[in-house]
């Protein structure tokens, strides 16, 4: 059984991530060249530094504290999800908020977890009077292919920032 709740400030540290696996073995991904987008070969393992651990972690805290919200999922009281939403709506007539993290632990992936936290981010952002979640997501094609099953396309609209500081991630939206 899986509990979901929203994260206060506080229970966010490194303690909370203890039995959380990020990492995630990557054969192909999307790139887009010259226009189109295609699959290639780049094999590499993704997986969090004690360095990542703590600026994740003062992203997230930064989340709640200005507003926005963080969502998580635990198994048998073990973090194993989470979701983060930036309270700001961007993008004129798009009317997006920045779903800024979604991860699911290595041993809870393809549970459904990712969905349901999805839904939760979603609702959240409606109910804030967004009409869009803005997502700079990973371009390993399993991950994209989670992210189509969700309804996420293309984004209309590129936020710079993200494409700035991810280059190779798949810029989306999805309509809430």
């Amino acid at each position: 059984m899986v509990e979901y709740r929203t994260l206060s400030e506080p229970e966010i540290d490194r303690a909370l991530f203890q039995n959380f696996i990020r990492r995630q073995v990557v054969t192909k991904c999307w790139r887009r060249e010259k226009g189109k987008w295609l699959i290639k070969e780049v094999p590499f393992i993704d997986d969090w530094t004690e360095e990542d651990y703590k600026v994740l972690i003062g992203c997230l805290k930064r989340t709640v504290s200005t507003g926005g919200v963080v969502f998580g999922a635990f198994a048998d009281k073990e973090l194993k999800g989470f979701a983060a939403v930036l309270p700001e709506i961007f993008g004129g007539e798009n009317q997006y908020m920045d779903l800024a993290a979604i991860h699911v632990s290595q041993d809870m992936r393809g549970s459904g977890i990712g969905s349901c936290l999805l839904g939760k981010a979603k609702e959240w952002a409606k109910e804030k009077g967004a009409k869009k979640l803005y997502i700079s997501a990973h371009s390993a094609v399993e991950s994209q292919a989670f992210y189509k099953k969700m309804g996420c396309m293309e984004a209309k609209l590129y936020k710079q920032e993200h494409v700035e500081a991810e280059p190779f991630d798949c810029q989306l939206e999805v309509l809430l």
